[in-house]
């Protein structure tokens, strides 16, 4: 069903746009001044030639109407070039604006929101989405103002000249105006629907050369080439209609004001012939109904302009409206090394200051545990079924504790909960004995240091990538980390060392992983979280990293998820989980000898039951 010109120029989505040239409203105001001083000049000039006209049919001197027309052309210019330069910064500024803020916003979001969406389409709201709002916001508002005083002094002036050549003008811009009130709509429409799948198309493109290697290995280049053109295609198709749509508006308007000039001509002479017009007013009116061809198509041009800003700014809106984390709670001092600052395992100094935001008092026993799940249950989505259900867990303050489990189990969704990535439906989670509810995320995960299964590259150089937890490290501590996960000799074969790009050193998945737990290490956390750290890492790396994490346990927590039993067997605790429960956990003989599951794990990976 067709929309009409009031449901997509409505007053809400007229506020969505408003809301982005409202920071900058005084310049706005400034860019409309001149717009209508521009405006007023070009108004001027028709009847300032009636005075050339007059003068040269009385004999009279040409110098005064003349310099007149001299004087509306220079100012005219300078006006126009003066506007240009304000509305042009001022647009650049509304798509700095509301880039800073999608930016800003994304990466404060909650987790949930911005995982259940493509990267390429939020991608695509910060880059071409905003540039549609930038002529919207900072040029369409002003033109459309400017156009109709325009066109309105035009037809006033004309009014004065010849009211009955005047009745005739207004009959073609009627025949105009109702052309544009019906195909405008569908304009509109296949516009919002190709800048739809422009987002679908980077949404799409962006996840494919993520799995390029896949890809190729299954040879499906040319598969995934259609799907993804398939919205290219969808864009395409609903551009034409546009472009069509848009040729139809614009070839009647360009027809019809022509075909008024045409009839105003005919019915003008007539006049001029009966003695009812003098031929300087026949002429000034045509250069008014010539004139009338730009604030017609301004109007074409900036409704159609409006109506794509619109939609951009109602998409760009829904992306900004996703939920943010919590900012609340006190801030916290990312934790220094032991090393560097002397901490001890449980963040408290020799001084008995902490350092992490928590006051000495605060602080518990050495056995009481440093984080604890009370009955807490967890879904990824409302309307789904629990991922986690009724976990009652302790984390020691010291130690190495295990989670194993069938996929599906619930393994990584506690990591989630930990990191405060995802809330619990039920149940509480503490940190320290203080309940999560009383901090804020930052606060929380001051205290964690986390890799993540895919270990990811963050963008930047691998020195950037080490900082990210502690943008204070030394070079001797960064030096220090990477040896112990075995990367200090390749990156000394890197040409530029540290400052090497990773989206251009060819790393490795294994060493991604070093990089990761790396970076984990030198933030010296309470609590490291490893999601199947040492999935891709050969056997003698391996053991350099479970030394690592050996060591690491003798001062602090480290938490394991593992998909592969062999990184876990000689953790202090393994916890087992089975439907996003808690089934079991003790040691790994203990659980051997007690627990059917976990036996069918270590048996499907054909490790010895002897292993300790």
């Amino acid at each position: 069903m067709k929309r009409s010109v009031a449901s997509v120029t409505s007053a809400p989505r007229l506020r969505v746009l408003w809301s982005f040239a409202r920071p900058h409203r005084r310049t706005l105001l400034h860019g409309l001044a001149l717009a209508l001083v521009a405006s007023a000049l070009g108004l001027a000039t028709p009847m300032v030639t009636k005075q050339v006209l007059d003068a040269l049919g009385d004999g009279a001197s040409l110098a005064g109407p003349v310099a007149a027309l001299l004087v509306l052309l220079v100012a005219g210019g300078a006006v126009a070039y003066r506007q240009w330069i304000i509305l042009g910064a001022m647009g650049e500024r509304v798509v700095l604006d509301a880039r800073e803020s999608l930016v800003r916003h994304l990466l404060r979001a909650a987790v949930p929101g911005v995982t259940r969406r493509p990267p390429g389409e939020l991608v695509t709201r910060v880059t071409s989405d905003t540039v549609l709002l930038r002529e919207a916001a900072a040029e369409s508002l002003v033109g459309l103002v400017n156009g109709a005083v325009t066109l309105v002094g035009s037809l006033v002036l004309m009014a004065f000249l010849d009211p009955v050549l005047l009745a005739t003008t207004l009959v073609a811009i009627c025949l105009v105006a109702l052309a544009f009130v019906f195909l405008m709509p569908g304009i509109a429409h296949a516009q919002e629907r190709a800048q739809e799948h422009v987002g679908g198309l980077g949404g799409t493109l962006e996840g494919a050369l993520r799995a390029i290697r896949t890809v190729k290995s299954h040879r499906a280049e040319e598969r995934m080439a259609d799907r993804i053109l398939a919205d290219a295609r969808a864009s395409a198709e609903h551009g034409v209609r546009a472009v069509r749509r848009e040729a139809l508006a614009w070839t009647t308007a360009w027809t019809g004001v022509n075909l008024a000039i045409i009839i105003v001509l005919a019915v003008g002479a007539w006049r001029v012939g009966q003695g009812q017009l003098e031929v300087s007013g026949l002429i000034a009116f045509l250069l008014y109904a010539f004139a009338l061809m730009e604030p017609v198509t301004e109007l074409s041009q900036n409704v159609t302009s409006l109506q794509s800003g619109i939609a951009a700014a109602e998409r760009i809106r829904q992306t900004d409206a996703l939920p943010l984390e919590e900012r609340a709670g006190r801030a916290v001092t990312a934790q220094r090394t032991a090393a560097s600052v002397g901490v001890r395992g449980d963040g408290v100094r020799g001084d008995g200051a902490r350092t992490d935001g928590v006051r000495a008092d605060d602080v518990r026993a050495d056995d009481a545990p440093v984080l604890l799940f009370r009955d807490v249950t967890a879904s990824h989505a409302p309307g789904t079924p629990p991922a986690v259900r009724g976990v009652d867990l302790a984390v020691p303050r010291r130690g190495h504790l295990a989670i194993v489990g069938p996929s599906g189990a619930g393994k990584t969704t506690l990591l989630s909960l930990v990191l405060r990535f995802l809330e619990p439906t039920g149940g509480e989670l503490l940190l320290d004995g203080r309940p999560y509810r009383d901090l804020a995320p930052a606060d929380v995960r001051a205290r964690l240091a986390y890799v993540e299964q895919d270990t990811p590259v963050v963008p930047g150089t691998l020195r950037d990538n080490l900082l990210l937890a502690r943008p204070d490290a030394t070079e001797a501590e960064l030096r220090a980390v990477l040896r112990d996960v075995r990367l200090d000799e390749r990156v000394a074969a890197l040409d530029d060392g540290l400052d090497t790009p990773l989206a251009t050193a060819s790393v490795s998945g294994g060493e991604r992983q070093r990089v990761a737990l790396a970076r984990a290490l030198l933030a010296a956390p309470d609590v490291l979280l490893l999601d199947e750290a040492t999935a891709q890492l050969d056997g003698l790396t391996e053991a350099a990293v479970h030394d690592c994490v050996r060591a690491r346990a003798r001062d602090g927590a480290v938490v394991t998820v593992a998909h592969r039993l062999s990184t876990v067997v000689d953790a202090d605790t393994i916890v087992v989980m089975e439907n996003g429960r808690v089934r079991a956990q003790g040691g790994h003989r203990e659980l051997l000898a007690t627990d059917e599951l976990y036996r069918e794990l270590v048996e499907s990976l054909r490790m010895d039951a002897g292993i300790a």
